[in-house]
């Protein structure tokens, strides 16, 4: 069997008297999409930001492709080969779709964005670019300025600027957020065609998407993970159930 790609080890993080994540301890195989769920105030985003190296943990340890990653910056995370759709903290809306993803494989090669003019002529750099627009749906948008890509090719755009660094785990935080029905319906497709060629790590709100993605769910309740398992499991977990009472139950149902 082969081994994590992630593993998480008792991570804690406290805010004052606040316990934003108990002791949390999860791990992601090669090729798996793992769903991180719960309510508002769980915890997610400060998980996600000590995955990132954004926020330091108090304790626990983080290893990656087998490498101690606990105490890396975003940057050396980054050169590891992982990936977050927010990373890149806003896109630029007077360049094109294309410019924007070259920009991102620019900077991921360690170069600054004063040199943005390399990334609209260098090939080394849109290649990649274009080969990440494909794969998200956006090929035929890649000479389209940002600024008139609708909000749910923007959520892709972010996608296709993290999967153009080439990682080998990328980290979806609510990619949903904002969607209606139709544009949610295409990031699933586009996720699903993803999935076992990148290793996802989604935080989604949207119960629908996640069932119809996830390999495996863990649910996070005040700071600890008080489920994991195949999304059927999951589905009828009694704690789970009580969890989301009052505000997803019903979107635990089929």
């Amino acid at each position: 069997m082969a081994d994590p790609l992630l593993e998480v080890v008792g991570l804690t993080k406290r805010f004052g008297g606040v316990v934003a994540s108990d002791a949390i301890s999860l791990t992601l195989m090669p090729g798996e999409l793992h769903a991180i769920i719960g309510p508002n105030g769980a915890g997610k985003t400060t998980l996600i930001g000590q995955l990132t190296g954004e926020t330091a943990p108090d304790s626990g340890r983080i290893r990656f492709a087998g490498r101690d990653i606990t105490a890396l910056p975003v940057y050396r995370r980054s050169r590891f080969g992982l990936a977050r759709s927010f990373q890149i903290s806003s896109l630029f809306p007077e360049f094109t779709a294309l410019d924007n993803v070259a920009l991102a494989v620019q900077a991921h090669s360690g170069h600054s964005f004063r040199f943005w003019g390399n990334a609209r002529r260098e090939a080394a750099l849109r290649e990649p670019a274009r080969a990440a627009l494909g794969r998200v749906g956006l090929a035929e948008r890649d000479g389209m300025l940002v600024a008139d890509l609708s909000h749910g090719e923007r959520r892709a755009l972010e996608i296709a600027m993290a999967l153009a660094t080439a990682p080998r785990m990328v980290l979806l935080d609510e990619p949903m957020a904002g969607m209606g029905p139709e544009e949610s319906s295409r990031l699933v497709e586009t996720l699903r065609r993803l999935k076992s060629s990148v290793t996802i790590l989604l935080i989604e709100h949207d119960m629908d998407a996640v069932f119809a993605l996830a390999d495996r769910i863990s649910v996070l309740v005040d700071g600890r993970i008080i489920a994991s398992g195949a999304p059927a499991a999951i589905r009828t977990d009694v704690a789970v159930r009580q969890a989301y009472l009052g505000e997803s139950e019903g979107a635990m149902h089929d």
